[in-house]
């Protein structure tokens, strides 16, 4: 990817580049850039058509799930042709046919701790959408570790929340905030609470805003601070958050994360 937009690039991000917080520079930025989402699913699937029309050069998509009837009520990457097919497959075939100028890296896996680590490593920036708390505290702990950026969401019933963490910078981590073990149905999911869809949709979308901030280093990010939405109320706040001081990943007695010129470019 050059460091100049070319004439096709300058029409199809036109109405970025006009804008004087990002411009024809961080519009190269953002192609230069690459991103990781975990889940193609209710989160996911704005997350990925959005970051995909803003021009994100490389966009990693983690899933090992298959569309099914179910998901289609908020899960718009995904149409009803797709059921049965493997998500990531179903979802990059949607960012092609919106940007065909996007690299998009398919992982139909599992996440977990073997393997977190020499994925995430490959990306700039994470955006965790999954709906799983140990997957949650998995991608946390490897982006920790190898300071990548991370962009977390999580939306059920009615409501949702976003927040961002660099903790080997600055602010908490995510299991400062949600370090209990949590036993099967404990946490309230999409399958029994349920969900509105545009919900997701929401919360999603302000994932990916979230996500350019943060690549583009635009002030207002959600670094020690999350954001609540209620849809039924209707209300938007944010609330200050703290690190743990005994939190096992980013605490006082945890282990360092890696030194910047160890860890992958971000």
């Amino acid at each position: 990817m050059t460091d100049e937009l070319d004439d096709a690039d300058l029409e199809r991000y036109a109405r970025h580049a006009i804008l004087d917080e990002i411009g024809e520079e961080g519009q190269a930025r953002l192609l230069r850039s690459r991103i990781c989402v975990i889940g193609a699913g209710g989160l996911g699937s704005p997350v990925l058509l959005y970051l995909a029309a803003a021009g994100v050069g490389t966009l990693g998509i983690v899933d090992f799930d298959t569309v099914d009837r179910t998901n289609l009520q908020r899960q718009v990457a995904h149409t009803d042709d797709a059921i049965g097919r493997p998500k990531v497959e179903s979802a990059a075939e949607r960012i092609a046919a919106l940007n065909p100028t996007i690299d998009v890296r398919t992982h139909n896996l599992r996440l977990d701790a073997d393997n977190a680590g020499s994925i995430l490593g490959a990306y700039d920036l994470v955006v965790d959408g999954t709906d799983d708390f140990a997957v949650r505290q998995v991608v946390n702990d490897a982006c920790y570790r190898q300071r990548i950026p991370l962009v977390s969401g999580s939306v059920v019933r009615f409501e949702g929340q976003v927040a961002t963490f660099k903790a080997y910078e600055t602010g908490p981590c995510y299991r400062c905030l949600f370090d209990r073990e949590l036993g099967p149905g404990a946490a309230p999911r999409c399958d029994t609470a349920g969900v509105l869809g545009p919900v997701a949709g929401v919360i999603g979308t302000l994932q990916a805003v979230e996500a350019i901030k943060v690549l583009l280093d635009l002030p207002g990010h959600l670094v020690g601070r999350m954001l609540m939405v209620d849809a039924q109320d209707p209300s938007m706040r944010v609330y200050k958050t703290r690190r743990d001081p005994d939190c096992p990943v980013c605490g006082a007695g945890a282990p360092s994360a890696e030194p910047a010129d160890t860890a992958s470019a971000k």
